[in-house]
Order: structure tokens, then sequence, then C-alpha cells
């Protein structure tokens, strides 16, 4: 696998891990009490078969499993316990060997175990020569005894239907505030004692049990997207066991953990500035590099202004909603791989709203669609409900928010003046949800965030980033107590593995603890279109 593909396997990754199965052949650990106080050694022996057959065949007999024990309340250390997951992928040369590598691909959510097996589309190979990889699952994530509001499939569906990811008329809003209710109602009765006990700050004390029980003195770690905040949480809370932190795609982790609803605001800019800078990109190469191309911001707006009056049908006959569009271009501005498709989707969509514009124009193009919903539930009666709802868990212990969805539509509107395309797409996830969440006043770290580390934690943003905006990245490095901040002129959410420049300075910083100068700016290895 290429650096070129990593954004795309990140992606995929997580996509595939998030709906998360209990763990076979290892036993995923239950509460119960446990008196030691000292970490355990971590027991690694064969990972279940399952597991195997998610990674590269090659990378199979390399790789070994354990289930760490971690407190499920870590103020109290003998209480109830339950089990992290874990995958190592070992050092190529061991005579090399400086230590561990921890990774986390973000969500919150994301199901993580088996990145190490991918190490070579993020990492370069002297990384992957010096230190063991570890992926792993956090608490209530995927194998990782997963936090599951439902007991069925079946039961999801009743409840999600009417869920609408896109509410615009007052039906939609007033299903969509009654069906999240309901939801949050559900987590309540089925989520168990880890509900309480989600927050970041859980999941990187469970990191530090992690770290000690592989051996390691201090913590080398390597954390996107959401994983920015976790390490961002470590560094601040064990400053002195952070060896090697780098945080790529940041949070803003102040503004998330004291105003959930504006962080959430200004993600939805960092959207609209991602789509304006590709739809400028799209002009300036031309139809013959991008179809959408030829005022295209201007065609994108009316596009999506259309689509509020109702569905437009394409040549096939298949309808595209505004839901659609909205959704698909938010999972496509990811990766920027995938702009050559989205903007011919687009293209087609136009010609179809105005058939004076298909003189020359290419046929339509279907573009796989990012779900609408939550989920997607193809099930027999009585299925076991198998996904995780680690996502609200966190998210709704983290992020403060009001605890009424009485203003929910005026605040979406509000949202959708100023982020035209994403601001009331954004209003429909964590402030309608976490607004009834079932938990009061659980621990969660909220800083300091300025705590000195020995050596400075690089933090990397690309220009054009989406789901965290270069903007994070600035005041991720400036609130950090010793920080480094390397730019790269890119699109896309993270770049490990597709920026050599970037690449080259990490490694430098993982291996020999050289830090990169502050305010360097590379390129990527490839550019949209």
């Amino acid at each position: 696998m290429t650096p070129a593909t990593s954004r795309a396997v990140r992606a995929a990754l997580v996509g595939a891990l998030t709906l998360g199965t209990a763990i076979t052949g290892l036993g995923t650990a239950s509460a119960q009490p446990e008196a030691a106080s000292t970490v355990r050694p971590a027991t690694w022996g064969p990972c279940a078969e399952d597991v195997l057959a998610e990674i590269p065949a090659a990378e199979r007999t390399r790789v070994s499993c354990a289930v760490q024990t971690v407190p499920v309340d870590h103020s109290r250390p003998r209480g109830d316990r339950t089990g992290i997951v874990m995958m190592k992928r070992p050092a190529g040369d061991p005579a090399k060997k400086i230590g561990s590598l921890f990774i986390n691909p973000g969500g919150p959510g994301g199901a993580g175990l088996i990145y190490g097996a991918y190490g070579a589309s993020f990492f370069t190979p002297e990384v992957l020569e010096k230190f063991d990889l570890i992926g792993f699952d956090p608490r209530g994530v995927g194998r990782s005894a997963p936090l599951r509001c439902f007991r069925t499939q079946e039961e999801a569906e009743a409840v999600l239907d009417g869920w609408y990811a896109l509410p615009t008329t007052k039906d939609e809003i007033a299903s969509a505030i009654r069906q999240s209710k309901v939801y949050t109602d559900y987590c309540g009765i089925n989520a168990g004692p880890l509900l309480n006990h989600m927050s970041t700050e859980a999941v990187a004390r469970d990191l530090d049990v992690m770290r000690e029980a592989v051996g390691d003195r201090q913590l080398t770690y390597v954390g996107f997207s959401y994983g920015t905040l976790l390490g961002a949480t470590y560094a601040n809370i064990f400053p002195a066991k952070s060896r090697a932190l780098v945080l790529d795609g940041n949070v803003d982790p102040r503004l998330r953990l004291a105003d959930g609803a504006q962080y959430d605001r200004e993600r939805a800019r960092g959207f609209e500035i991602a789509l304006d800078a590709m739809l400028k990109r799209c002009d300036s190469v031309g139809v013959e590099r991008c179809a959408f191309a030829g005022g295209a911001r201007k065609k994108f707006d009316d596009l999506r202004e259309n689509l509020r009056k109702g569905p437009t049908t394409l040549p096939g006959g298949s309808q595209v909603t505004l839901t659609d569009v909205v959704g698909q271009t938010a999972g496509s501005l990811y990766s920027p791989s995938s702009f050559q498709s989205l903007t011919a989707w687009l293209q087609s969509i136009h010609v179809a709203q105005n058939p004076s514009a298909a003189l020359g124009a290419q046929s339509a193009v279907d573009v796989p669609k990012v779900a609408n919903g939550r989920l997607d539930v193809r099930a027999l009666p009585e299925t076991p409900y198998e996904s995780d709802d680690s996502y609200f868990a966190v998210n709704c212990i983290d992020k403060p928010f009001a605890r009424t969805n009485r203003d929910w539509a005026s605040t979406a509107a509000k949202w959708e003046k100023e982020s035209p395309t994403f601001g009331r797409y954004q209003a429909a996830s964590d402030l309608l949800t976490c607004a009834t969440w079932p938990t009061r006043n659980p621990d969660r770290w909220t800083g300091p965030w300025n705590r000195h580390t020995k050596n400075p934690v690089v933090v990397v943003g690309n220009y054009y980033d989406p789901a965290t905006q270069y903007l994070f990245s600035q005041r991720m490095a400036k609130q950090l107590g010793n920080a480094r901040l390397i730019s790269v002129d890119a699109f896309g959410h993270c770049i490990l593995g597709d920026s050599a420049g970037a690449d080259a300075a990490v490694t430098r910083y993982l291996v020999d603890l050289t830090a990169p100068a502050n305010g360097t700016v590379y390129q990527p290895d490839t550019q949209p279109f």
C-alpha cells in the first residue's frame, strides 16, 4: 500500500471498524472487582481469526493481541474493570527498537485496533523498523466492551427512523428532536456502567495504563483528528511521561471542552472554507480536469438552493436530495482523491437542473452516497445489535451543550445562514443529541492545556482541512505548553503518509526527538484534480 493511499485507508478503517463486534478468541473483560493496584504487563497472544481477516495477509503472522484491563472509573482503581483490546505489530529490527508507538485514528468512536498493521500507509520504513506499532480500540469502542444503546437491530431501526441528518421542514425538525430524545432514553436504559465513564480523560488514563503494560517509561504517540484531543489531554495529565506526541488534524481543545455549540459552529465554517477552496481549485484547472469548472462557486450555490425546493431527477431515474449532496460533499472533502468523482457527479446534477447546460456535458455519474442516517439496517427479526454508540457517549460527556432543544430550530437557522451548506448539517449532530444525553456532571478534563513537556509536541495542520480547520491547529499549538506547528498546503483531513516532507520531519522527531522548526510549511505528494 503506497503512501498516496493513506488518507483513503484511514477513512476506510474508521468506517469499517466503528461497527465493532465483541472480540472472539481473546474475550472482552467483564466488569468485576480486582484488588491489584499495580499495572500488569500485557499478555500477548494470537489475534482472533476475525481480526486477522481485516489486515493484509503479509501482516497476519507478525501481529499479536492482548486485552489490558483498566478501571471503569479511574477514581476508584480497585473497583470494576473493563478491557481494552490491543494489537502489536513488532518493530522490524528488534536490535534497533526504541519502544512502542501508540496510534489513535480519531472519531471519537474510531476503532483503532488494526491500525498498526497498516502502518506503512502513515509512517516511513524507519519508523516501522524502530517501533512496535500498537493500535487499540478505546473503551466502549469496537471490540473493547462496546457501549450499545440497543439490544437488536430492529429496535435501533425503529428508533432511528425519522431522525433526519438534515431536518429542514417543521415536521422533520419535530421528528428529529423527538427521535433523538428516544435514542438517548434507550442509551440510558441499555448502555451500562461505561455510560458515565467515556470521557477523553478516562481514555487518556487508559492509555497510560497501556504504556506501562508494554514496558515503556514514556509515551510515544500519534493521534489523528479527535486523537489529537486524546494526545493533548495525555500531555497535560502526564507531562513527565510524554516522550514524543504527534497530533495530526487538530481540534481546539479549550473551545471543545468549554463550549460545544461554538466549537461545532466553527467546525461548520471549516467545511465551508474547504469547499470554497476546492471550487476555486476546480475553476483554476478547467473542465479538462474538473467537470464542474466554469463558475463552480455559483453553480454549487444554485444547485444547493434548487435542492431546497425538492429532489433533482438524474437521467437514469435516480433522485438526488439536498441531504445527499451535503452529505456526499462533506465526506468527499476528507479525501482529495475523491474530488474528481465528486465534481463530475455535481456536474451531472447541474445539467439535470439546467438542461441547456447539457451540450457537450458528460453523462450522469453515480457517486456512492454517504449514509444519510446513522444506521443502514438490513436485518432479520431480533438480529443482535452489533454497532456501538461511543461517538455520542464521548462527545456528550466532553462537550458542554444546553440541556434543552427548545431553541434548536433557531440555532440551526442561524448556523445555516453563516454556513449555507454545512451549518444545519452540523447542528443536527451533537447539538441536537447531547441536549438529552443521560449523564450529568461526569468527570472530564477541562484543562489546563499548557503544562510543559520536555520535548515539544508536534502539531500538524492542513490549510484546507474540512473537519478540523487549520485555525484549530494554530490554536492547539498556542494552547500547549511546548509545541511546534508544521503546516501542509493541502486539502483533506489529516496528512501523514501523503506529504514526504512532513513525513520526514515526523520521522526525525519520533526517532531522534529532533523537533521540526516551528512554522515550517510542506507540500502534499499529490494535488487534487
